[in-house]
């Protein structure tokens, strides 16, 4: 090759593809709104959500062009332990897909270092579309702690009748003062078996994403600071923006949306066929 030739092509007017810097930008806005946390199949739902297509593999081209890497860490083993509880049977047994909203709920406690100890959280989950409809943080993980979050969500959720509650078998769960509760808002109790955490996959893998994506390693500085940063992830991205498997890449928001719109055009649908019907005319 000719020197001349190459300081040619050294020097030459490389165009810019405005196109790809606007879907760069778009790739680093999402894994900030995550809190670095998301990987290349979630970038990739969350921008085709935009509505800019964007494949996971392309997606996981660009984080390693821009350097950004997901925080996650690997998921751990667990163990079986095929023990029944003798006092509250396991309704639910693993029965983790529902048709309609408040039709299961879940729930579990975990810790969270806030300063100079531990604080716990309790949260309340509906299965249908794996959305989080009550939480509280306190610290101290007694009975109050998960009835403040059961109350939440029967609050925020309209007061909903012929709701199964499923959880392990921790002493929150188990009290007379929680069970007590249960009978006055008439929600059925379902308990998973003793050390056997898949009974109550939905709310360990809910868990998992908080701490993998949202917590810092070293944890917060002050109970306060805990307690916005909860709200600010299952209110705000979890809810909102974090596609999950589950509802085909949906956040649980939109999958909650999409079951009302249908139902809605369905029930629009039937009723005059049936008010037809009540007249006697033909259908």
């Amino acid at each position: 090759m000719c020197r001349s030739s190459y300081k040619y092509w050294c020097s030459r007017w490389r165009v810019i593809d405005s196109d790809k810097v606007k879907l760069r930008a778009l790739v680093s806005e999402k894994y900030e709104l995550s809190n670095g946390s998301a990987g290349s199949r979630s970038i990739a739902a969350m921008v085709t959500q935009n509505g800019v297509g964007l494949s996971r593999y392309r997606a996981r081209r660009m984080m390693k062009a821009l350097g950004l890497v997901s925080c996650q860490v690997p998921k751990p083993a667990y163990k079986n332990v095929l023990q029944p509880h003798v006092a509250i049977p396991n309704e639910l047994n693993r029965q983790f897909n529902v048709r309609s909203p408040n039709q299961v709920w879940c729930g579990d406690v975990t810790y969270i270092w806030t300063g100079q100890r531990w604080s716990y959280l309790a949260v309340v989950l509906d299965l249908f579309a794996r959305k989080p409809v009550g939480w509280a943080l306190s610290r101290s993980p007694d009975s109050n702690l998960t009835k403040q979050a059961l109350n939440m969500a029967y609050e925020l959720r309209g007061r909903p009748s012929g709701v199964v509650f499923h959880s392990d078998q921790g002493s929150h769960y188990t009290s007379i003062s929680f069970r007590q509760n249960l009978w006055r808002l008439q929600i059925r109790q379902s308990m998973s078996r003793r050390g056997n955490c898949w009974d109550n996959a939905p709310m360990e893998r809910f868990f998992r994403s908080l701490k993998s994506e949202w917590v810092p390693t070293t944890g917060y500085s002050g109970f306060n600071e805990a307690q916005s940063s909860m709200t600010q992830y299952i209110v705000g991205y979890y809810s909102q923006h974090r596609p999950h498997q589950y509802n085909g890449g949906l956040p649980p928001n939109k999958a909650e949306a999409k079951y009302e719109l249908v139902s809605y055009a369905v029930a629009r649908f039937t009723v005059p066929l049936q008010s037809k019907a009540s007249n006697g005319q033909a259908i």
